[in-house]
Parts: structure tokens; C-alpha cells; sequence
């Protein structure tokens, strides 16, 4: 049994409002609750649809955009300007229209030195929060059952377990000969609120398996019994689990 809370809003549209409302209504608490919001955000296509939604006038307003961090959950060894770049990503959906204040904005330089530039991450990420969790680490989940950039069978899966309290790793990912730079399990166990946003019917049968499967997959170890990871998931991505 994994550690989760599912919810199904409805269609594509209910959960992509959905999600954006969660998002504003967690902010505003968290910037009440210590004066700053604290984010890790995730690329992937359903991410990217909420950033779109939420940086347009009718939610962008809603938002004291000088008192977010953004982070992010993980990044490709790409550069910045990379088409592939969750940073670019993001930042073309539409938080570079936003007044974020620009020390504010913390990518992940995972172009080169990937290993040392993770270690910078995290000394960066105890700094800046002093000792707060992060707010809310936004993820997705792949079709083979990763998320952030922690895939099945990878050296940084094994890694976890033997170094303890790392916030932030460099992973090689062999299944796709490349490096990537990632949030480790400690790192988003701790946050606040950890939510998938997982949408379509091409993840169904996934969505099926960590719902009713022994967990062994990656997003499955994301939440603890006292935390448990929220789920957002449209009718067409639940719609393999039972009694959903």
C-alpha cells in the first residue's frame, strides 16, 4: 500500500482547474503561514497546461508573485536555452511574464559539472529556506513509473539508500544515456505538500499499477504515513483503478 491520497476532479478541464486552485490556495497559505511560498516545479506536458492557465490575468492576480521561490524538482543536462529545458519550460509557459523577483528564480545548472553543481543546489536550497520545507514539490509520473528524474533500476535509486539526507543528486540514466540532476526522496518527502498531476488515458494502466500494486516503483516511495502524496488524476487517467 503506498502512501497516497487520490483525487478526481473530473474531466481534462475540472482537474486542470483543479490543479491551479490547489496551487493558488497553497501559496496564499504558505506566504500567510511564513511570508514566502516555496516551489519545486516539474516539466511534462500537464505541468506545463497549469502553467499556461495559471500565469493568464483571470489567476495571475491572484498572486503575490515578489514573495514566491521557484525551484524545480529536476533537470535534463541540457542548457537553459535547450528547447528539452524544464527551466525554459516553465519560463516560456509563463512565469517570465510574472514579477517574480529574479534572485527568486533558482534553476538548476545542469549543463556541465553535474555532480558539483548538485551539491551547489543543495547548499543553495538550505540557505534560502533556512530550515523551512518546501511548500509544495509539484511531479509527474512517467510511463515506466518515474518521477522527478528518479527512474526504475538507476545508480541514484541505490544512492538514497545508502547516503541518507541528501537533498539533491546527479542520476545517470542509462535507459536514456544521459545525466540528469533531481530532488531526492528525502528532499520531497519533507515537503509540505507533494502532488502528481497525471492526466490522460495513456497513463491509465500505470496509474492502475501504483494504485493497487506492491510499491516498487519510484513514485510510489513518494509520501509517508504522516505525509501522504496527493494525487490529481483526470477520469481518463483513473480510469483503470477500482473503486476509485
Amino acid at each position: 500500500m503506498i502512501n497516497a491520497e487520490l483525487l478526481v476532479p473530473g474531466d481534462y478541464d475540472a482537474t486542470l482547474h483543479f490543479c491551479i486552485e490547489h496551487f493558488i490556495t497553497t501559496c496564499r497559505d504558505a506566504i500567510q503561514d511564513h511570508g514566502q511560498f516555496f516551489v519545486a516545479l516539474s516539466g511534462g506536458s500537464t505541468p506545463k497546461a497549469i502553467y499556461e492557465v495559471l500565469c493568464q490575468p483571470q489567476y495571475s492576480s491572484e498572486i503575490e508573485w515578489s514573495k514566491i521561490h521557484l525551484f524545480w524538482s529536476d533537470e535534463r543536462s541540457v542548457l537553459p536555452t535547450d528547447p528539452d529545458s524544464n527551466y525554459r519550460m516553465a519560463m516560456k509557459a509563463g512565469f517570465e511574464k510574472m514579477l517574480l523577483l529574479p534572485e527568486h528564480i533558482h534553476r538548476m545548472e545542469a549543463e556541465t559539472d553535474i555532480e558539483k553543481h548538485a551539491l551547489n543546489y543543495e547548499k543553495k536550497i538550505l540557505k534560502i529556506l533556512n530550515g523551512q520545507c518546501f511548500d509544495l514539490v509539484m511531479l509527474g509520473m512517467g510511463e515506466d513509473g518515474h518521477t522527478a528524474s528518479l527512474f526504475p533500476e538507476t545508480e541514484g535509486l541505490k544512492a538514497l539508500e545508502k547516503s541518507r539526507g541528501r537533498l539533491v543528486i546527479a542520476n545517470h540514466v542509462p535507459q536514456k544515456n544521459t545525466w540528469r540532476m533531481t530532488l531526492t526522496f528525502d528532499c520531497i518527502n519533507d515537503a509540505a505538500h507533494t502532488v502528481f498531476y497525471v492526466m490522460g488515458k495513456s497513463k491509465a494502466e500505470m496509474m492502475a499499477r501504483v494504485f493497487t500494486e506492491k510499491p516498487v516503483l519510484p513514485c510510489q516511495k513518494v509520501g509517508t504515513p504522516d505525509n501522504p502524496a496527493l494525487w490529481i488524476a483526470d477520469e481518463a487517467a483513473a480510469s483503470l483503478i477500482p473503486n476509485q
